[in-house]
């Protein structure tokens, strides 16, 4: 069927239905369940044909959609990834506060946001964490490819506001700011999520705060101009160019 057919016959007084769009909202449909499942069973133990019969597809359609379980799972992990805010969604007065003001705010703000929906974490914990090593590889490359969180634009930011080294290439930034948040919010969601998995109870507020201050130093001991001065050395090309 040619992305210009019709699905059926219009019926008077309505708009005729075109196939893309019915399509998208069926695989839309599709991932929404998918992401939950993941989340709520793990990978292994997620059933494509429960998902389908609760998406009120037929089984055939989804792998018709997106041909393996894995290739469903991915379309679920970008799913969520795109969920996420961006870091330059912190408040106006927190951005003013400057680049590393904003890494603080999310790392905070982490474990309330698990709890208003925390399908899409436990998603992004199984495909960082759970994944075969194509579909792991996959994910690199969507991350890479479309910087759901921002990272880019981030990095450029704090260049700008003179507070992240000059002398440093703005890609590695942006891979170490992404490694290293990632790091630190998969630490935090797995303590939200499963208290005790690593042998201890779950951090206080007071003791996750003191945490999250001592990562924040540590990322400005790395990349924070300090007493170097910016403007010594020329800006280098802007994240991803090239």
């Amino acid at each position: 069927m040619t992305s210009g057919q019709m699905v059926s016959s219009p019926r008077p007084g309505r708009a005729p239905v075109r196939a893309p769009a019915r399509q998208l909202a069926r695989q839309e449909r599709i991932v929404a369940v998918a992401m939950r499942h993941f989340a709520e069973r793990g990978y292994e133990g997620a059933r494509i044909e429960e998902i389908a019969r609760e998406a009120g597809v037929a089984k055939g359609a989804v792998f018709g959609y997106f041909t393996s379980k894995a290739g469903l799972f991915l379309a679920a992990y970008q799913a969520a990834a795109r969920s996420f805010n961006s870091y330059l969604e912190a408040p106006p007065g927190v951005r003013e506060q400057g680049f590393f003001a904003v890494i603080g705010y999310w790392l905070r703000r982490t474990p309330h946001l698990i709890h208003e929906d925390w399908v899409p974490y436990r998603v992004t914990l199984l495909g960082n964490y759970c994944s075969s090593l194509q579909l792991r590889r996959e994910i690199t490359q969507f991350l890479l490819r479309e910087d759901p969180y921002g990272t880019q634009a981030f990095v450029r930011f704090g260049i700008d506001r003179g507070e992240i080294r000059r002398d440093i290439d703005a890609r590695m930034v942006v891979a170490l700011v992404d490694w290293l948040m990632d790091r630190c919010q998969d630490a935090i969601v797995t303590e939200e999520l499963d208290p005790g998995l690593f042998g201890s109870a779950a951090p206080s507020p007071g003791t996750r705060d003191a945490a999250v201050q001592q990562f924040v130093e540590l990322l400005r001991s790395a990349i924070e101009t300090g007493q170097r001065d910016a403007a010594a050395a020329p800006a280098p090309s802007s994240p991803g160019a090239g």
